[in-house]
């Protein structure tokens, strides 16, 4: 043997001889991993071509877990039923949790969300909505564990063929109530939520959505969650604050997108108004928008957006002339003409550090 080479080991001829006569794909086989790795090819719930031309991506993600966060009144929600309207035309079933308890269903039609209103023939008052959707409340999902239930259950019964669509859970909002622990001590603690949060979600519900992803899943489910949020103060006078996710941070790990509407400090919104003697209709607001994490194609952009009752514009004058031209007749109810002037105020867009960076 050449000086300086070393002789192989009893040990490595072993082992190589063992290699000879094993086949790897037979072992994969054996052990049931040969047939679910593949991903279905990505889809998605489109959104408003104005919500696409800011941010470059077609909406929402399916199969994939998604957060709406940021301060009241930005935008959250215009999303989240632009996600259900589009929904509703692919076949995709909308399933609305709403703890936050501010769900107006006139706006939902309004923004083109199909609803069958069951009437009462002696008053002719709306008594119910019904369609194709299913909807749940505060009035049967009062903590995190119950929403973590009843999202199970649908996805049993989804199993279990009991439910053939793919589905679409729309969440608003973590962080509008409390875990069980909280409820039974009457003390709304934080740390217990976040550990809910994180035992119910993080650990079990967020990783069924995410598996509906692989080619051997039926079906493919979303789940859409709009954030509360607070801002958490600078440690140092040279520190910037932080956009914080009440709740805790279990379904910002999890999620595939973050989308953060306004600013840190402030909603980051400023109202557009028609104005006429005196009397006044608020039909849109300006606001901040940005996708703080994209793991699907790593775009992430950052500008502003219009939001109107009818959903997203484009951010520039022709936009909001188009949109003005279409509705203002609505308004003449209330400002008594046409001829009313455009205003806006209470412009709180600019902030030094507009967006936090936030661990991934």
């Amino acid at each position: 043997m050449a000086k300086g080479r070393k002789k192989p080991s009893l040990t490595g001829a072993v082992s190589a001889e063992l290699r000879k006569d094993f086949n790897l794909s037979n072992f994969k086989a054996k052990k049931l991993l040969n047939s679910n790795v593949k991903h279905k090819e990505q889809t998605w719930i489109p959104l408003s071509p104005a919500f696409q031309e800011i941010t470059s991506i077609p909406g929402i993600p399916m199969g994939h877990i998604t957060l709406l966060r940021g301060h009241s009144d930005t935008g959250k929600t215009t999303a989240l039923i632009e996600a259900a309207v589009a929904s509703q035309k692919m076949g995709v079933l909308p399933v609305f949790i709403i703890t936050e308890m501010k769900w107006n269903w006139n706006h939902a039609i309004q923004m083109g969300f199909k609803v069958e209103e069951e009437v009462d023939k002696e008053t002719g008052e709306i008594i119910n909505y019904d369609g194709f959707f299913l909807y749940a409340d505060r009035g049967n999902l009062n903590s995190i564990e119950d929403v973590a239930a009843f999202i199970n259950d649908l996805l049993d019964e989804q199993n279990r063929g009991n439910l053939p669509y793919d589905l679409l859970f729309l969440w608003d909002s973590i962080g509008s109530i409390p875990c069980d622990m909280s409820l039974k001590s009457k003390n709304n603690n934080n740390e217990w939520n976040a550990g809910a949060m994180s035992t119910q979600f993080g650990n079990n519900v967020n990783q069924k959505v995410l598996l509906s992803r692989k080619e051997s899943s039926p079906y493919t489910n979303t789940l859409v969650c709009i954030n509360k949020v607070w801002t958490q103060k600078a440690t140092s006078p040279m520190g910037q604050p932080k956009l914080m996710n009440k709740g805790g941070m279990s379904m910002w790990f999890d999620s595939t997108f973050v989308i953060t509407f306004g600013n840190i400090m402030n909603s980051g919104t400023s109202k557009i108004k028609a104005i006429k003697d005196g009397k006044q209709v608020e039909f849109a607001k300006r606001a901040n928008i940005q996708i703080d994490k994209n793991h699907i194609n790593g775009i992430t952009t950052r500008g502003r957006i219009i939001m109107t009752p009818h959903g997203f514009i484009e951010d520039d004058d022709k936009a909001v002339k188009h949109y003005k031209n279409d509705h203002s007749s609505e308004w003449v109810a209330i400002l008594g003409g046409m001829d009313f002037e455009i205003v806006e105020e209470n412009d709180q867009m600019e902030e030094t550090n507009p967006f936090a960076q936030e661990p991934d």
